[in-house]
This record gives structure tokens, C-alpha cells and sequence, in this order.
């Protein structure tokens, strides 16, 4: 091979980089195809092409431990499941709901004279007690719910589409 047959095809595959390169940082951040919840490290991540793209510090219900399984458990559930709609006048700062109860949710507390509970949403702090979160990020305290700190939230709400689906692991 010639030197100059090499510097062609250095330069097609430089030009080439070059394209993939620009068109990635034009083209923005991926889209969002899932969202992971890690309860017991405490973390939400949003994947995009399986790759963790952004974690955020999270709390759950007061009672942490096991899927959800009736109203008033202070749990928060684990499966998967979607996040079907956004609600911008939450009483905490934004908030997307969880499809939970699934049917099978349902079918369990129904087998054993319960409500399986509802309304449970990824979201933010509750609304003018968001200068808490320096402390209530150590603390498990919703109802069930996801809470992230304000700022975190704001990222979630911009990056995550209604109809995504979320999994939720111990």
C-alpha cells in the first residue's frame, strides 16, 4: 500500500468519525426508552439504548422494604410498570404517575379484603418545603412514592415521556 493510499483512507476514516461525532452532539442526548428504580441504593436511573444516561438520589415510603401490597403500608411497589401521565399541579413540585396497581395488584389485595392503594408518582418536594431536601433526602418519608429533590425532578419531568415504562427493584 502506498503512503498515498494510506493518507485516503486515514482521511475517509477520520471524515467518517468526524460525521458520527457531529451528528451525536447535534442530535442531543438519546431519548429516554426506560426509567430503574434501585430502592435499597436508593437511586432512580433513566436508560437510553440500555445504558444508565442519569441517576438521581431518591426516597421511598416510610416502610421501604417489599413490594406494595395494600393502602396505608408505606411501601413503594416493585415490578414494572408505566408512567402514564404527567401532573403539573401536584401538590409536590411535579409529578408523574405510576401505573400501579396492575391488575395482578389489584387481584392480591382484593384475595385478602384490602385496597391496594394508588396514586403513586415519581415527584418532587412537597410544594414550598423544597429548601428541605438537605434533610428529607435521608429520610424515607412519602406514602409510597418516589421523591427526588426539586432540581432532580425538573430533569426527570424534561427527559421522561408519558408512556414510558418503569421498573422498580428491591
Amino acid at each position: 500500500m502506498t503512503t498515498a493510499t494510506c493518507r485516503t483512507k486515514l482521511s475517509l476514516i477520520s471524515a467518517i468519525l468526524l460525521c458520527c461525532l457531529a451528528g451525536r452532539l447535534f442530535a442531543g442526548e438519546l431519548p429516554i426508552e426506560s426509567v430503574r428504580v434501585l430502592k435499597s441504593e436508593h437511586k432512580l436511573q433513566l436508560l437510553s439504548a440500555n445504558e444508565v444516561t442519569r441517576e438521581f438520589h431518591a426516597v421511598f415510603g416510610s416502610n421501604p422494604l417489599g413490594h406494595k401490597t395494600q393502602e396505608g403500608d408505606g411501601k413503594t411497589p416493585e415490578g414494572v410498570y408505566l408512567l402514564d401521565y404527567k401532573k403539573s399541579d401536584s401538590a409536590f413540585h411535579k409529578a408523574i404517575h405510576i401505573s400501579y396497581p396492575g391488575e395482578r395488584d389489584i387481584a392480591s389485595a382484593q384475595a385478602r379484603d384490602m385496597e391496594p392503594g394508588g396514586l403513586i408518582m415519581i415527584h418532587g418536594q412537597k410544594n414550598g418545603l423544597g429548601w428541605l431536601s438537605f434533610i428529607s433526602r435521608y429520610l424515607n418519608w412519602t406514602n409510597g412514592c418516589i421523591a427526588l429533590s426539586n432540581a432532580d425532578m425538573d430533569q426527570v419531568w424534561d427527559l421522561v415521556k408519558e408512556g414510558t415504562k418503569i421498573e422498580l427493584l428491591p
